[in-house]
């Protein structure tokens, strides 16, 4: 046994509470600014079109290093990579605060994007390191917990922040968390022993990785807003990305130091894992992107409101996390896993019962429940794609999954919001052929409203157009349950053990 894996820090519980600080700080910073959007283009003087470059500009730089995270690790060590990617992540945040331009803004956050990067993987690196096998699900289920969480209170956050205080505020609140956690990290884990490798720079993959998935990065971002395939620029930028990652992914296989470790794909617990852990977390994703979007622009919620009604799905994994990490571990993985899919495919087929009436009773109710698949989910699935892994791969393996699982929700993103419109665009036009001059239930219909007018005529379209939408969010909700049911036989087609590197030699 290595130094390294023998190492065990001064407080466990402390390093361990640091450690997620750092991510939860990381994962916050994806949706915080989402909300502030309109007060920094209004701010700075931007067009809200300009405004979105504040979200793509830290997409693209993250999904670009996340991959590298291993590499990274390897030539300069996983604590120092990790206190580096915290100071200058406090570094960068302070930059955007104080930025007094778009143009200056969008670089500030590509940079905030690209030194965040490392910071999950490279946490759950260190967590498995300094956890025995038996208690590694703990730690796991911890950072889990926080996966699902900060996303959820970072709408809520710098909704609060930017209407109490101001939209530099939504950056400013890493600065305490980081330099807690880095000050707490750092006399913990300073001891660590950490061998490094100077392996030779892959200059050929890595610019393939830059050019491939930034440009991916930035066609799934823009596509809707530029009506995809109609646009030249999504064109040209789709098949700059296609023919780059192809040439990445047979460059990285024939390199003999290459950035990204795509052989972890022969092992069949990673390769099946990580597919399971990819689809989940984007239809996982598409849910808690459209069921804001749905009741702000259909059911005339805030902001705040609709925050709220999504935020139960947090409550459960908050108590139950802890539990499954500390017991986790006695029960099969995949019964845990096939539990969370049923769960989370059952609240999906509930939520296409729903109705333009719904209420916030419900809408909640059901979030609530899906908390308890969202529990059983991530600490399962990371612990199944790991479970293969030499210590020396966990960081190469662990950056690659969420690589993956990042580049998975900007899928979801972008193919679930253009579904959503137009499948309403189609239902709306069915919809509209039973509405005519002619039809007594139309005529019955505007004597309610007052009789034959151009306003009660808008008004009729815009119940056609609100029940469109309608139809067209069950009908995603629908699909997206069968999804989660079909993940089931994925899951089950690892093999355990799953608390040891045995697992491959008996796959």
């Amino acid at each position: 046994m290595s130094e390294a894996a023998q190492f065990t820090p001064k407080s466990r519980v402390l390093a361990t509470i640091a450690l997620a600080l750092g991510t939860f700080m990381q994962v916050l910073d994806t949706t915080i600014a989402n909300v502030a959007l309109p007060s920094i283009a209004g701010n700075l003087g931007a067009s809200s079109e300009q405004g979105t470059w504040v979200i793509t500009s830290f997409a693209v730089a993250n999904a670009i290093a996340l991959p590298i995270t291993g590499w990274m690790a390897r030539r300069i060590g996983e604590v120092r990579l990790y206190m580096l990617a915290v100071v200058l992540f406090m570094a960068s945040s302070l930059l955007c605060g104080i930025a007094s331009s778009m143009p200056e803004l969008v670089a500030f956050r590509a940079l905030q994007g690209f030194v965040a990067g490392p910071l999950y993987p490279i946490t759950q690196t260190l967590l498995i390191a300094i956890y025995p096998p038996a208690r590694r699900g703990m730690a796991l289920a911890l950072l889990a917990m926080v996966a699902v969480v900060a996303p959820i209170t970072g709408p809520i956050a710098g909704g609060w922040l930017t209407d109490n205080f101001s939209w530099p505020w939504i950056f400013f609140i890493n600065l305490p968390i980081g330099a807690f956690a880095a000050a707490v990290v750092w006399n913990q884990m300073k001891d660590r022993p950490e061998q490094t490798v100077r392996q030779p720079i892959d200059y050929v993959g890595l610019g393939l990785l830059v050019l491939g998935v930034g440009t991916l990065q930035v066609v799934l971002d823009k596509g809707n807003d530029l009506d995809w395939f109609e646009s030249s620029f999504i064109l040209y930028g789709a098949a700059i990305a296609v023919v780059s990652l192809i040439a990445l992914v047979i460059w990285e296989l024939t390199e003999e130091h290459p950035v990204i470790n795509l052989r972890l794909f022969r092992y069949r617990n990673f390769t099946f894992g990580t597919l399971a852990l990819v689809l989940a977390f984007a239809a996982f994703f598409s849910i808690n992107l459209l069921l804001p979007v749905w009741l702000q622009t259909r059911l005339d919620y805030t902001p705040i409101w609709a925050g709220l009604a999504a935020a139960p799905i947090g409550l459960i994994p908050l108590f139950l996390s802890p539990i499954v990490g500390r017991f986790g571990h006695h029960v099969d993985m995949r019964m845990l896993a096939t539990i969370a899919f049923m769960t989370m495919g059952a609240t999906c087929f509930l939520r296409a019962g729903f109705n333009i009436f719904v209420d916030f009773e419900h809408v909640a109710l059901v979030q609530l429940a899906m908390g308890l698949g969202v529990a059983l989910f991530f600490m399962p699935a990371t612990t199944i794609l790991l479970s293969s892994l030499a210590p020396n791969e966990i960081a190469d393996g662990s950056g690659l999954a969420t690589f993956l699982r990042v580049l998975g929700g900007s899928f979801a993103s972008s193919l679930t919001t253009w579904w959503w419109h137009r499948e309403a665009s189609v239902q709306h036009a069915l919809l509209t052929e039973h509405v005519t001059a002619y039809s007594q239930q139309t005529r019955e219909y505007l004597n309610l409203l007052g009789g034959d007018s151009v306003q009660n005529y808008a008004r009729i379209n815009e119940v056609i157009t609100s029940q469109a939408f309608m139809i067209s969010f069950t009908e995603i909700m629908t699909l997206l349950g069968w999804i989660f049911i079909a993940l089931i036989t994925v899951i089950w087609i690892t093999k355990p053990p799953f608390f040891g590197r045995k697992a491959e030699a008996k796959a």
